[in-house]
């Protein structure tokens, strides 16, 4: 073989190489980021072909597959569209999915490794590959009153069961219908998307766990757990002046709208969470000191850190504390503390559960096609931040803000409610955020609940609580039938 042919023969039996090397390489190494990308939508195609897995609440399907006699065999619907859109997210042939469609596509899809048996049956019977079932732990008059409670407003309501961790309700404003997301007409679904994309807010956060937000007065009964845990009592009187004068500073702390808490400058502690007083808690923070704080907050679960239910929550936490001034600010729940509405509702689930949090869930079991139960959740103790005499009391102290105090929006009546608001500042010119945590009945809690309303304009007595109330009558009103 003369010299130019060597060439030519080398030159190509390179570029075979080559490509048997980048085959090998998009097949083998980059197989799963390629399957997994969004972008790529000829696997999500192919799962058209079978029937996608539903998710359920309450027995109901809340996004379902239903035949077709197009190209695509199955359509992905969503029956109460807006109402639970927080949660199950979307399943689109452009835009992948999202929330409970993406974090249980597996089971949904049918490609889950507890499905491999039926797979293999239906190879030999013929029959329809189909994808399992995901069971929500949602009670559907929780998320009705919620959603019904948040009507024209931004924010959030999050219940929990506080015995088990089970979330009953998880509603976020404003929200969206994920059906239009899902439909076979690529035009008309990137045309929703656009609206979506331009509105603001975006209607496709979940407020309940996407994003942080200073909660006001709602952490001072962390402050109270930390008086308690170090001596204190409800009854222990503690200073209460008009104005908190900031330590090195010429800024002053005040009360609501420029309030007196006392006429005596001191008032029991029970009464300084009763009506929220600001003075109380600056100086309270100060003396407690920042380690006590910090060590309380994370011990509820304010540590900064992310955990999944299995959707993705944003973390919690107090942020940095330079000095006493900083720390008087953070002891009413400003400064740099921010809260998920799913940690205000675990805060006040742990008080009520004798002071015993329980690790949040959203799917109580998944479900092969023929409905034969393949795996459930078992309740998980996760923290126990304070002792269950420190709960007593906090729940005596929280009591008092419902029946005397700021919290009267949220009573139930026949049933003793315990609970907190908070009124949280955002900037100047910004209206405050409005909270409200709390459990009922008091004496014997079956439900857990916060409420956020972003910059509502009002205090979290007056916007919150009475949401609070009607979400908590709601599932007590169901025990009862």
């Amino acid at each position: 073989m003369n010299a130019p042919l060597r060439r030519v023969a080398i030159s190509v039996l390179v570029l075979f190489t080559l490509l048997i090397v980048n085959v090998n390489y998009i097949q083998v190494v980059r197989s799963d980021e390629l399957r997994n990308n969004t972008s790529n939508t000829r696997v999500l195609a192919a799962q058209y072909d079978r029937e996608r897995g539903a998710i359920v609440v309450d027995g109901t399907a809340v996004a379902e597959s239903v035949p077709t006699d197009g190209r695509l065999k199955y359509l992905r619907q969503y029956p109460q569209g807006e109402l639970y859109a927080a949660v199950t997210g979307y399943h689109s042939l452009i835009y992948n999915n999202s929330r409970i469609e993406h974090t249980e596509n597996d089971l949904l899809s049918g490609s889950d490794g507890r499905l491999a048996l039926r797979r293999l049956a239906d190879l030999f019977t013929g029959r329809d590959p189909a994808g399992g079932d995901v069971v929500l732990t949602l009670d559907p008059a929780v998320q009705e009153a919620a959603m019904a409670g948040l009507e024209g407003v931004t924010g959030a309501v999050v219940a929990l069961d506080p015995s088990s961790g089970a979330i009953l309700g998880m509603a976020s404003t404003p929200s969206y219908d994920p059906t239009r997301l899902s439909s076979h007409d690529p035009a008309a679904i990137r045309e929703y998307w656009e609206q979506l994309e331009a509105a603001d807010p975006d209607p496709r956060l979940n407020r309940a766990i996407d994003d942080n937000y200073p909660p006001g007065s709602l952490f001072k009964v962390i402050v109270s757990a930390a008086a308690l845990q170090n001596g204190l009592t409800p009854e222990t009187v503690v200073p209460a002046p008009k104005e908190f004068p900031l330590p090195n500073s010429t800024r002053v702390i005040p009360n609501y709208n420029g309030s007196s808490c006392s006429p005596s400058g001191e008032q029991p502690l029970i009464d300084a969470l009763t009506i929220s007083c600001n003075t109380a808690f600056a100086q309270l923070g100060i003396d407690l000191g920042e380690d006590r704080i910090r060590e309380m907050a994370e011990a509820f679960g304010l540590d900064g850190e992310t955990f999944e239910i299995p959707l993705l929550v944003q973390a919690s936490g107090i942020g940095e504390v330079e000095d006493d001034a900083a720390l008087a600010q953070t002891a009413i729940g400003q400064r740099d503390v921010r809260m998920t509405p799913l940690q205000a509702a675990l805060v006040a689930a742990t008080v009520a559960n004798d002071g015993v949090q329980m690790k949040p869930y959203l799917i109580d079991q998944v479900q092969a096609p023929d409905l034969t139960v393949i795996d459930s959740t078992s309740p998980e103790e996760w923290r126990e931040p304070i002792s269950a005499d420190i709960a007593d009391q906090l729940t005596e102290m929280m009591v008092s803000v419902v029946a005397n105090g700021s919290g009267r929006a949220a009573r139930i009546q026949g049933v003793e409610v315990a609970g907190k608001t908070g009124t949280a500042q955002v900037s100047q010119d910004v209206a405050d955020h409005n909270w409200f945590m709390g459990f009922a009945p008091a004496d014997d809690p079956k439900i857990a609940v916060a409420v956020f309303v972003a910059n509502g304009g009002g205090t979290g007595g007056d916007v919150s609580a009475p949401i609070a109330g009607d979400v908590m009558q709601a599932y007590l009103d169901g025990l009862g039938d």
